[in-house]
């Protein structure tokens, strides 16, 4: 698979933040961390793209299911309650409060975070296509 030059650069200059885009809970999420970031910190794909298929072999990760967002963040990936934890870290106050939650063991924060992921479907609905971001912040999404 070719990737366009310019989006393979753009991996290491800002977080990544892969996320299910069929997701309704995930999606609006992504609308939240936008919401409340401290500057134009995160850049954006839907773990559906070709970016993120791209990303994660590259960075041989074993988990690409859904059921996962995944922050590559200075050549490291993270998953799950870690990723989730160091996307607050980074956003505007109280946020990065939560972050005192990465002293719960991962095994625990995991825990929960599967407990939600696999029922969010069920709880927040999914859509029948992927996430188009609105125009004004279509900048922040990588995607090929």
């Amino acid at each position: 698979m070719a990737m366009n030059e310019s989006i393979i650069e753009k991996e290491n200059e800002k977080p990544i933040l892969l996320f299910d885009g069929y997701c309704n809970l995930c999606s609006s999420s992504v609308i939240f961390i936008i919401k409340r970031e401290k500057r134009d910190i995160f850049r954006f794909a839907s773990l559906q793209s070709n970016f993120a298929e791209y990303l994660l072999r590259k960075f041989n990760s074993v988990e690409t299911t859904p059921d996962s967002i995944v922050l590559v963040e200075a050549g490291e990936v993270y998953y799950k309650s870690k990723a989730a934890l160091k996307v607050a870290s980074k956003l505007k106050f109280p946020w990065p409060l939560l972050y005192i939650f990465i002293v719960i063991p991962p095994f625990i924060r995991n825990r929960l975070y599967d407990f939600i992921a696999k029922r969010r479907y069920r709880w927040f609905g999914k859509k029948q296509q992927c996430f188009v971001p609105q125009e004004d912040i279509q900048h922040k999404f990588l995607s090929e």
